[in-house]
């Protein structure tokens, strides 16, 4: 009966964290100390089982965290994908209990390893929970969805958030999980050597990040830049239907010939079409604005090279037309790996259109537009820190376009923007979203919105936005940083075992 209880409360614990995640934008829901308590409950449980009981706790911990959180994909399977509601249900409570393995694992790895009480809550229970946050950011093409470091960008920005731009979104996870560890040691210990030492240890953490605050990392370039960041407001069932073609070509020509903008940003597939199809009149009467206005338009759409077909943004305007080609697929929603054996689930079971593109390559230079060197990223590739810094220190400008239509009215689309609103922190750079639906939003290198659309509306969002030179650490170092980190805590502990 105790086995239960403690069950229910880590399932609930991982269901009351899901807040921290913005679902609801700006609200008082945005607690950022949140993700700190729930991973304190989940380390107190972990500290009084053993290694099997720890690894259901983890599970239903998981089981709490990504049911809650990511429930969404049924939305993209059933209402937009096709399934069955039976066979999306199945499939989402599967996709779910697959990622809760994760934390089932931490929970095994933290209790496989015998040490003292303190070093289990402060090095070995923070450490196993974060390496097991990186290794789910990379299988099968990574989920990094969820991950504790994003619950710190919050409307009242945590002190923690300050270790992004060093450390990058793991870091952040890491000093929740090291806070957790130390509260948990703290209310077990009181005011005895360890506690103060809990107390000191915890100090130490936040006026760490107090700190960090006050450092500028990145430092501006050139002149401030206006965009106008255009979300059209198409219905995702309605997208990809040639009887609304003409309808959504004429939405962002007008949206466009309204904006007087030197950046002009439209959606991913905003022109849901190959460009090589798209009508020429049409194109050139979108150049010849951007023309006008002195600077560029962003374009996105798909672009066919030989047999393969691609996920693109193109640009058009003052500027020699240039491309980016989406590098980091979506597994199934984008490519079928093993297409011979698996080909039937998206042909047969799923309804998703142009589920079969190829990668855009690594290494794609920057786009040159509007006087910025921007570093474009479509929809899912902003989720992967490590990725986006590839193309700094030389672009001053990160742009993510995304169609989080596929989600409806879910928090799918609020998280998603706070997912990039940590790239921002990290990089130094402002992030500029344009969106099919929403959220469309213009972020500052501090990850603080600047301004955003209300969502499921049509509308272009125009602002000025200013260009950023230099590098913060995690540019430099990425993730190595916090591996190397958990790795000296993982010996640390392995040493310090027999105290």
């Amino acid at each position: 009966m105790l086995r239960l209880k403690k069950l229910v409360i880590a399932l609930s614990a991982g269901v009351l964290v899901v807040p921290a995640f913005s679902p609801a934008g700006f609200s008082l829901l945005e607690f950022f100390p949140l993700s700190i308590i729930v991973l304190s409950i989940l380390f107190w449980l972990w500290h009084t089982v053993d290694k099997r009981e720890a690894a259901w706790l983890g599970f239903y911990f998981g089981l709490g965290l990504f049911g809650a959180g990511i429930g969404w994909i049924y939305i993209a399977l059933h209402d937009y994908g096709g399934m069955s509601p039976l066979l999306a249900f199945l499939a989402t409570t599967l996709f779910t209990a697959f990622w809760s393995l994760f934390p089932a694992l931490a929970g095994y790895i933290q209790a496989q390893l015998s040490a003292p009480l303190w070093i289990r809550l402060t090095l070995i229970m923070p450490a196993a929970w974060v390496l097991l946050e990186w290794l789910r950011g990379m299988t099968f093409t990574g989920f990094p969805w969820l991950a504790m470091g994003y619950t710190q960008v919050s409307v009242t920005h945590s002190p923690l958030s300050a270790y992004a731009p060093v450390l990058g979104v793991y870091g952040v996870s890491l000093v929740i999980a090291i806070s957790a560890g130390l509260l948990v040691l703290l209310l077990l210990t009181r005011w005895t050597r360890l506690g103060k030492f809990s107390l000191a240890g915890l100090g130490i953490v936040w006026i760490g990040g107090a700190t960090l605050q006050a450092v500028e990392w990145t430092q501006a370039t050139g002149e401030p830049v206006q965009v106008a960041l255009l979300q059209g407001n198409i219905p995702q069932h309605l997208k990809f239907r040639e009887e609304t073609l003409i309808n959504t070509l004429e939405t962002y020509r007008r949206l466009v010939l309204q904006s007087e903008a030197r950046l002009i940003v439209l959606p991913e597939t905003a022109v849901p079409m190959l460009r090589h199809n798209m009508p020429e009149n049409y194109l050139e009467i979108l150049r010849r604005h951007a023309q006008k206005n002195g600077g560029d338009i962003l374009i996105g759409g798909f672009e066919k090279s030989n047999v393969q077909y691609f996920n693109s943004v193109f640009s058009l305007g003052m500027a020699e037309s240039q491309s980016y080609r989406k590098n980091h697929l979506v597994l199934f929603g984008e490519f079928i790996p093993l297409r011979s054996a698996l080909g039937w689930l998206i042909n047969g079971v799923l309804n998703i259109p142009m589920s079969d593109l190829t990668r855009g390559g690594d290494n794609q230079p920057v786009l040159h537009v509007a006087g910025q060197r921007v570093a474009v990223n479509i929809c899912y590739e902003d989720v992967f820190g490590e990725e986006i810094i590839r193309a700094l220190p030389e672009a001053t400008l990160l742009v993510n376009v995304t169609n989080d239509a596929w989600y409806g009215k879910s928090s799918a689309a609020m998280q998603h923007n706070q997912i990039a609103r940590m790239r921002a922190l990290e990089s130094g750079r402002m992030m500029l979203r344009a969106t099919n639906t929403g959220v469309t939003s213009i972020i500052r290198r501090d990850g603080i919105i600047q301004a955003l659309l209300p969502q499921h509306e049509e509308g272009a969002l125009v602002g000025q936005v200013q260009g950023y030179t230099g590098s913060t650490p995690y540019v430099r170092w990425g993730n190595a940083a916090v591996l190397l980190l958990i790795a000296a805590m993982l010996t640390c502990a392995w040493l310090r075992r027999s105290d």
